[in-house]
């Protein structure tokens, strides 16, 4: 008998087996080769370590989110000193912002609410925005601390605390939180959430957008179908974390409050929180676009039908990315400051614009390395949609600088204009790298398709030993149709495999490749720091608020102030000077002295002399200070209360017959 060897089955996990079957990947693995389709995994790996990176280097240095609006005024001001005890307190702030019970709180030195408890007044006038409330009558002396926490129109928490005093200072026991709103853990997480809600929004209309307009046999492929579904994911997950984690962040900064019902109702009735639900509801379109564009539309192989399918796709998909986006325009920094009817709209184009680039970018990166068969011609077709997208960014984010900026001091002394420098550096040098990737692009050919036709006409050693496989099993009286199917799988992945290593021997594709690589990293950092510009004071307000607050807070010259003014009451020895002391000059309990001498300079006595002091950039005064004559050309006034610093005019008023008088001013600095 005559004993034939068996013929060598492929082993079931796809590896080589002891007979020296190739493997799945269509060739062997030598040990410590890696495998071509690891790969793609490595190159994602390192992305996301990257934007891991960064983000962990830019949330440690940025500190709770500064806020679009400021405090620019207060009355009393911080550290004055009133003489009784003022009716209300309000505060001034540069933009609009949303308050409630609790928002203003004024306390006692031994830190008793000293207020009346209920919602602050809106006292704003115009431009001007001023809230206030009313302080319970018959407050003693002592320092008063004044307690205050908003939200900005742009989404962000707010708060801060000062001091006046009634009569004079006092020690007191009120413990304000050291931490500011917004801040700590939550503070974190809710940055976190905000950089994921962004990157999920350039996955999934960038992705879309680049099998709709630059390869629409990528809805078949399925990393094309999972990076956009995850994209959805994302953005969907995200924007949920946002929505619960609202309240904490801008409340109590515990993470127990998320679940908080009242609480999440208060949030749904401010302007952030409607506009994370209506990205909510949106996102909702936007999964039945995602089952159309791989369902439907993959499936359509009528030219006519996909071509019309294609349009109701675009604009459906358009509109449904525009409207996800203005979520955004419409509560952060373009929903208010100056112009924000066209700020709003514009800034809608620029975040469709970064999502087309970079979106479009990353769909391109997963296409070249996980499918074989995406063409030149898809490449290039996304080459012109790069290249329209950064033309809408330039113009858009020229208006943006602007608008948020205002000025050069502002744009290299401000935190905000020192990440947009950062910014505009980064998209050079994406750029730069771009243009290497647009030179691989025109030397870009299709050969790789083209020579995966011998894939079938010349098949290699391993594929015919796999088919002869397959035929012997096929004539076997025990043929199994699970076996058959595996063996087809193999074939196929077969196929497939020796295209890819074609295409991989391009070495035009390979550059491609590369250059797209390093694109996609620059752009992860890129999209970090613009999330981290988004939740950034912009530099136009706050050199507004540092100017608005150090006019009224200017400081005077040390020390007493001293004053010397001419007068002629216009009779008969009308002439003289005038010369006042005010000591010490600063805010609180001054001593006031007047002396009048004659034009012959000595002292002069008049019938009648009154002071009378004005801070007319406050609206404070004429407070009228009544001396006492102490001597021959000599009155003083004791316990002069100033209540606060700033640019105060003197006058004082001189009358030396009983028809002969004048009134005579200037200006100084009390500190």
């Amino acid at each position: 008998m005559t004993a034939t060897a068996p013929r060598p089955r492929p082993s079931r996990t796809g590896r080589p087996s002891r007979t020296g079957q190739p493997s799945r990947t269509g060739r062997p693995s030598p040990a410590g080769r890696p495998s071509p389709i690891r790969r793609p995994f490595a190159a994602v790996a390192l992305l996301a370590a990257l934007f891991s990176l960064v983000s962990g280097l830019l949330l440690a240095g940025a500190g709770p989110a500064a806020a679009h609006a400021a405090l620019t005024g207060s009355d009393p001001q911080d550290g004055a000193v009133v003489a009784t005890a003022p009716k209300e307190v309000t505060l001034t702030f540069s933009e609009a912002i949303a308050v409630g019970d609790g928002s203003i709180r004024v306390l006692d030195p031994s830190s008793k609410r000293a207020d009346t408890g209920v919602e602050p007044k809106d006292l704003s006038d115009g431009s001007t925005v001023r809230y206030g409330v009313e302080l319970l009558p018959g407050l003693p002396d002592g320092t008063y601390t004044v307690a205050w926490q908003a939200i900005s129109a742009d989404s962000h928490p707010i708060s801060g605390a000062f001091t006046f005093s009634i009569g004079a200072p006092s020690e007191t026991t009120v413990a304000l939180p050291s931490e500011e709103v917004g801040g700590g853990a939550v503070g974190t997480v809710y940055g976190i959430a905000r950089y994921i809600a962004y990157a999920g929004f350039i996955l999934l209309v960038g992705g879309a957008a680049f099998v709709l307009g630059c390869w629409p046999r990528g809805a078949t492929a399925r990393p094309m179908q999972r990076l956009v579904v995850r994209g959805w994911i994302t953005l969907t997950a995200a924007t949920l974390a946002m929505l619960l984690l609202r309240n904490p962040y801008t409340g109590s900064g515990k993470f127990a409050d998320a679940f908080d019902l009242d609480g999440l109702q208060a949030v749904l009735d401010t302007k952030p929180g409607a506009a994370l639900v209506s990205r909510l509801l949106l996102l909702g379109a936007a999964a039945l676009f995602i089952a159309v564009l791989f369902g439907t539309y993959a499936r359509r192989e009528d030219a006519v039908e996909k071509r019309d399918l294609t349009f109701g796709l675009a604009v459906g998909g358009g509109v449904v990315a525009a409207g996800i986006a203005a979520t955004w325009a419409m509560s952060e920094h373009a929903s208010t400051g100056i112009q924000a009817g066209i700020a709003m709209p514009v800034d809608v184009l620029h975040l469709l614009a970064v999502a087309a680039w970079l979106g479009g970018l990353v769909s391109l990166l997963v296409a070249l390395y996980r499918t074989p068969d995406i063409g030149s011609e898809a490449v290039r077709r996304f080459s012109r949609v790069a290249f329209a997208s950064v033309l809408v960014l330039a113009a858009t984010g020229i208006y943006q600088s602007w608008r948020q900026v205002g000025s050069w001091s502002a744009l290299t002394g401000t935190r905000y204009g020192q990440l947009l420098i950062l910014k505009v550096a980064l998209i050079a040098l994406l750029l730069a790298v771009a243009w290497f990737s647009r030179r691989w692009t025109g030397r870009l050919t299709d050969a790789g398709t083209a020579s995966g036709a011998s894939v079938t006409s010349e098949p290699s050693e391993s594929s015919v030993t796999s088919e002869g496989a397959a035929e012997t099993v096929e004539t076997a009286d025990d043929v199994a149709p699970e076996r058959a199917a595996q063996l087809a799988r193999q074939r196929a992945a077969l196929t497939a495999t020796k295209k890819k290593r074609i295409r991989d021997a391009d070495a035009e594709r390979s550059g491609l490749r590369r250059s797209v690589l390093a694109e996609a990293a620059i752009a992860v950092v890129l999209l970090a720091v613009t999330t981290l510009l988004t939740s950034t004071e912009p530099g136009r307000t706050e050199e507004e608020a540092k100017g608005a607050s150090t006019a009224a807070t200017a400081p005077a010259a040390s020390g007493p102030v001293n004053l010397t003014m001419p007068f002629d009451t216009g009779g008969r020895n009308g002439k003289g000077t005038v010369r006042i002391d005010i000591d010490p000059g600063r805010s609180g309990a001054n001593e006031l002295h007047v002396w009048i001498d004659g034009s012959d300079g000595k002292p002069m006595d008049v019938p009648e002399l009154k002071v009378a002091l004005t801070l007319e950039a406050q609206e404070i005064g004429p407070l009228p200070v009544a001396p006492d004559r102490l001597a021959e050309g000599h009155w003083s006034a004791s316990n002069v209360q100033i209540p606060m610093a700033g640019e105060w005019k003197v006058d004082v008023t001189v009358r030396t017959s009983d028809i002969d008088q004048v009134t005579i001013d200037k200006t100084v600095k009390i500190g």
